[in-house]
């Protein structure tokens, strides 16, 4: 059994006094009318003496007006008819050693049996009002929440307290720290501040502040430079200075009123000027600090978030009331400690016009322990019933029921004991000293936001800048230097790229593949696709080339029909000729399908009909060479060779041979790479050149026996360099050769200098003029004898060319 004590007086009792009040039932009220000093120490136990300590208005106000809603509630028949409403407040001044009035609101006639039964011998207080600050919140808290008895806090707004495993009879009727940080959030996107400090007064609630406000701006382009815990021992000048070193022009107080007068005091000593403050709604109103500021020359703007200003009815009526009563004054007359005020100095208009900061929470406070009450006594139009005991834990059960109007406010928990009610007013300190409400910011049914900039006289005359480093211009990237993303370097988005601010201010994008972008672009635009039609006038051309090609194959060929029996046609090679006009003929189909758009199928015939064919024709003139040489050289000197020649007609043979071998290789390379279409966006950032794709590696075994019979057509000219003249097809040959190796030198060339849509054309017309150098230079000239020159197409001629070949050879 716990036997409570605190120095009393047995002297006279004075009959009324303000911190209490008689009643059926009674609600407890803890107010920090006084705030003693955070380094408050002692020596011994003892219980602080709170009048001693420095005094708050604003905190006095708050008291006041408990009292007057309490005895609203008690004087009106409405809500609690035939019912008294009492109170029992204490001057809470501190959250270390300010017990004995916590502890005298659950103890029953001064004394606490904390082994008995639950719910046997509870005390006449039904719920508490307060405390103001989170940490003596915290400090007190657990002594309620052993029996359930609801605790409404007004001020205390730390997140902690929306644990309910933890404070399960905690409720409050002011907005958590949660709201506070996101009002001061949207007002630092409002005027893209974005560097910023935040100074917090170091307990549970500026700690909850400051994380909450880092949660908060964490993946925004917010970034917090510097950020200080305030106490009695805090060396404000250094503090300035490194936020002048970081030149931080926004500053963020989260502190209660007596901290900042503290801070403003350094501020005035200092001489900080031109800084945005922004006020947590703990010191937003505050007319002493308004005072202060008004004495510092150029501090700066002061933005606030403040409760709205809301007046209540009859309250002033009632302060002037009292101030005309007669009441206790003298400290030895209390009847318990911590119940004087030594405040009766005061009048009625200082209290009225004091701080106005969380009124109305402490109004609708009491009103709601009123309506849960009125809901636990059934009350009706003229009475409640007086049969019904009321335990603590049957007001915290309809408190979280709540949902009443009250001052066109509807009162409402959510499950964390927090209210679903209320807004919160963006304030401006006007250099006259006034406050002006500027903006406003709705929690609850449609959100809502909305800051009145012509309201605002900035000290600077414009609006504030507050980075640490200027936006990029349109095109660049931020390169992050530092610990901070606010502080960066601007990088130019090369071409190719584009950046894409709203979404990632860090990266360039690559544009796809089928697009592209200059330097410092924002979008990507479209390629342009580009292919050779068949329409195209080089394709045009080219393709009247390649059927003029074939016409003239055919006119050789009637031609070399009609001199069949002539030694030129016979000399050329006789029905080889044929052969070889028509393999040129279909090797120009190739032509034809390097024009329009590519496809796989399109890919594959632009090289099979010509590597078939043209593979065929040089296979002829291999032949045609082997056999000079053979007639007029080898005949002789191996016979047998000759003779099986001549028998089994191995010029036939070995054509069609090479052909089957070339056709075998092409069908390898195209079952295990075949050409596919490609787009060849290297070459033009702004262009897709479409083409064909072919695996180089592959190709090269339907390239050997092209190569090779070029070679061999080289061997045997050489070797027949000396034969008769008619008979020497060795220069027409080689010099065929060498047209042939010089096109695809300079289709080679051109083809590592320019890759554009003429590319196509440009191997078309190699492979066109690989086909006309052998069908002009080798076939021209005998064209020429037999319609010029018939007298050199007889037999005598030839006869008497290989007599003189003869007789050069013997001598």
């Amino acid at each position: 059994m716990l036997f409570l004590s605190c120095v009393l007086s047995l002297g006279s009792i004075c009959l009324y006094s303000e911190f209490q009040r008689e009643g059926d039932y009674l609600i407890g009220g803890l107010f920090n009318i006084h705030q003693a000093n955070s380094s408050f120490h002692h020596y011994r136990p003892e219980v602080i003496d709170c009048s001693s300590t420095p005094f708050i208005l604003s905190s006095y106000r708050r008291f006041q007006l408990m009292r007057f809603s309490v005895e609203e509630i008690s004087n009106s028949t409405k809500l609690l008819p035939n019912v008294s409403l009492g109170y029992e407040i204490f001057d809470h001044c501190t959250d270390t050693v300010s017990f004995p009035g916590p502890l005298n609101l659950i103890s029953v006639n001064g004394l606490i049996r904390p082994l008995e039964e639950p719910h046997r011998n509870l005390s006449k207080v039904i719920a508490v009002v307060g405390t103001y600050t989170s940490p003596q919140a915290q400090a007190v808290a657990p002594l309620f929440m052993m029996d359930l008895i609801p605790m409404v806090s007004y001020g205390a707004a730390s997140s902690i307290f929306s644990r309910k495993q933890n404070y399960p009879s905690f409720m409050r009727t002011v907005h958590p720290n949660k709201d506070v940080i996101e009002v001061i959030f949207s007002i630092l996107t409002e005027f893209n501040w974005k560097w910023v400090a935040f100074l917090y007064v170091d307990d549970s609630y500026g700690i909850d502040g400051l994380q909450l406000f880092l949660k908060k701006i964490k993946d925004t382009d917010i970034c917090l430079a510097y950020n200080k815990a305030l106490d009695h021992y805090s060396d404000y000048k250094a503090i300035f200075k490194q936020i002048n070193a970081q030149n931080v022009n926004v500053i963020i107080v989260f502190a209660p009123e007596w901290t900042v007068e503290e801070l403003m005091n350094s501020v005035k000593q200092i001489n900080v000027t031109n800084k945005v403050w922004i006020a947590g709604d703990a010191w937003s109103l505050s007319q002493k600090i308004k005072d202060q500021i008004q004495g510092i020359k150029n501090v700066g703007t002061v933005l606030g978030v403040a409760e709205p200003n809301m007046t209540i009815p009859g309250f002033s009526e009632f302060i002037y009331s009292f101030k005309a009563q007669t009441h206790c004054e003298n400290a030895k007359q209390q009847k318990f400690c911590n119940q004087i005020c030594n405040c009766g100095s005061l009048t009625a208009e200082e209290i009225i016009d004091a701080d106005p900061s969380f009124s109305f929470p402490v109004y609708s406070a009491v009103y709601s322990i009123a309506h849960a009450l009125h809901n636990i006594l059934q009350c009706g139009a003229d009475r409640c019933k007086d049969n019904i005991t009321v335990y603590p834990y049957m007001v915290l059960t309809e408190l979280r029921k709540s949902n009443f109007t009250l001052l066109n406010q509807t009162i409402q928990f959510d499950q964390n004991g927090d209210p679903m009610f209320g807004s919160y007013a963006i304030v401006f300190w006007d250099q006259d000293g006034s406050v002006h409400e500027v903006g406003f910011y709705n929690f609850h049914g449609s959100f809502d936001f909305s800051i009145n900039r012509s309201k605002i006289r900035w000290q600077t005359g414009q609006v504030p800048t507050s980075v640490c480093s200027k936006e990029c211009e349109v095109g660049y990237k931020k390169t992050q230097d530092g610990n901070y993303k606010c502080c960066f370097n601007c990088t130019i988005c090369p071409s190719g790229t584009y950046i894409n601010t709203t979404e990632d201010p860090y990266s360039c994008i690559n544009c796809n593949n089928t697009q592209w972008s200059e330097e410092g672009s924002t979008s990507c635009s479209l390629r342009v696709v580009e292919y050779t039609p068949f329409t195209d006038i080089w394709a045009i051309g080219i393709m009247v080339g390649a059927f003029i090609l074939v016409f003239i194959s055919l006119a050789l060929s009637v031609l070399f029909a009609l001199n069949y029996n002539t030694p030129v046609v016979k000399s050329a090679g006789g029905p080889m000729c044929f052969l070889i006009l028509v393999c040129l003929s279909l090797s120009s189909l190739s032509v034809f399908f390097y024009f329009g758009e590519p496809t796989v199928a399109f890919c594959i015939l632009r090289y099979l009909p010509f590597l078939l064919f043209f593979t065929v024709c040089l296979a002829c003139f291999v032949v045609r060479s082997f056999q000079i040489v053979c007639i007029f050289k080898i005949a002789a000197q191996i016979p047998k060779l000759h003779s099986w020649w001549m028998k089994y007609h191995g010029q036939w043979l070995f054509i069609t041979v090479a052909f089957v071998t070339q056709a075998i290789f092409l069908l390898i390379n195209y079952i295990y790479a075949p050409p596919s279409s490609k787009m060849d966006i290297y070459w033009n950032p702004k262009k897709i050149i479409l083409g064909c794709d072919i695996d180089f590696k592959a190709a090269l075994i339907s390239l050997v026996l092209p190569l090779l019979f070029c070679f061999l057509c080289f061997v045997f000219s050489y070797m027949g360099k000396d034969l008769p003249k008619n008979y020497n097809e060795a220069k027409a040959i080689t010099f065929c050769l060498l047209l042939l190796i010089l096109t695809w030198i300079i289709f080679a060339t051109g083809s590592i200098l320019y890759q554009g849509k003429y590319i196509q054309p440009l191997q078309s017309l190699a492979v066109l003029s690989s086909l006309y150098s052998f069908l002009l230079w080798y076939f021209f000239p005998k064209c020429y004898i037999i319609i010029f020159q018939p007298q050199k197409n007889t037999h005598r001629y030839f006869q008497n060319l290989i007599q003189s070949y003869t007789k050069t050879i013997s001598q």
